[in-house]
């Protein structure tokens, strides 16, 4: 009887909408993202501008790993109708962040860490062989970034002095979305109505924790290597530049020529004696906040 009681209650609680579902089922990560003391730190606007640019660099390749499965399957039923290029596709405003930030050149000189390529792998895999999982993704990412968008923005534009006209800073504003409540609420409805049975719902719950918390997932494994003072089993040495990485090959980032003074100068005031180790921990703290801000807001 107390199986049949828990069963009952299991598939009460999946009749609800999945957009619910999805909120409830991220709620404790959520919570987690909001207690990082980067997110702490952040909200207080305290970051400095090499985090965000490897954040930003983080979230181009991820982004467009996710919009290139979303192609892939735009006119699959299992997402067709969440659909919204137009308003929601962030690909092109990361490639005009990068350019500010790291000038033309930039596709040379931004880095994907491990733990990012891991993340896009994951959405690769998804995308080919479980397409009906990909709306979680999109929902965590892009509703999270439409709902927090602003706050972020705002934050980021006052603590890197970055320029009122919005340079750098393209990737938190949708042009496409005029009124963010209603089209939210378009959105919601939509991803409702999506066909899934009870064993469909639960797998996109889980991917959507997984989605939503990419960071958490490597934050202890790299916590302990600090902890160790090393670098992929080796002693770490400070450094004062960044080290960069195509897909393909690594190389040490030099000042690129013919850049304007004010780009050049962004990218080598924020110079510090950290480990690049300790960089990607705080950056990929904030690819967790991006989202707990925006689901906050939700």
């Amino acid at each position: 009887r107390n199986m049949e009681t828990s069963q009952t209650h299991s598939s009460e609680s999946m009749s609800k909408d999945l957009s619910e579902l999805m909120k409830e089922a991220t709620k404790e990560v959520h919570e987690q993202a909001e207690n990082t003391p980067f997110m702490k730190n952040f909200q207080k606007g305290q970051v400095s501008l090499h985090e965000f640019k490897l954040v930003t660099a983080s979230l181009y390749f991820i982004y467009s790993a996710l919009e290139e499965e979303i192609e892939r399957n735009k006119d699959n039923p299992v997402y067709a109708p969440v659909y919204f290029p137009a308003e929601l596709h962030r690909k092109a405003a990361l490639e005009e962040d990068l350019e500010y930030f790291y000038g033309s050149n930039w596709k040379e000189e931004i880095p994907c860490p491990e733990a990012t390529q891991k993340y896009v792998e994951r959405l690769h895999y998804v995308g080919k062989y479980h397409p009906e999982l990909l709306v979680a993704h999109a929902y965590t990412r892009y509703l999270g970034d439409l709902s927090g968008g602003q706050v972020l923005k705002k934050i980021a534009q006052k603590a890197l002095q970055l320029p009122s006209t919005g340079e750098g800073l393209a990737f938190f504003t949708f042009n496409g979305v005029s009124n963010a409540t209603k089209f939210k609420q378009l959105y919601r409805s939509r991803m409702n109505a999506l066909e899934m049975d009870l064993a469909t719902k639960k797998r996109v719950l889980e991917e959507a924790k997984k989605a939503f918390v990419p960071s958490f997932q490597v934050f202890e494994a790299l916590q302990e290597l600090v902890s160790k003072g090393q670098e992929n089993g080796h002693p770490v040495q400070p450094k004062a530049e960044l080290r960069t990485r195509n897909v393909n090959k690594s190389y040490e980032q030099g000042p690129a020529p013919g850049k304007e003074s004010e780009r050049t100068n962004r990218r080598h005031t924020d110079t510090m004696p950290i480990t690049p180790l300790v960089r990607w921990i705080l950056a990929l703290s904030f690819l967790a906040m991006t989202v707990a801000v925006g689901l906050f807001a939700m």
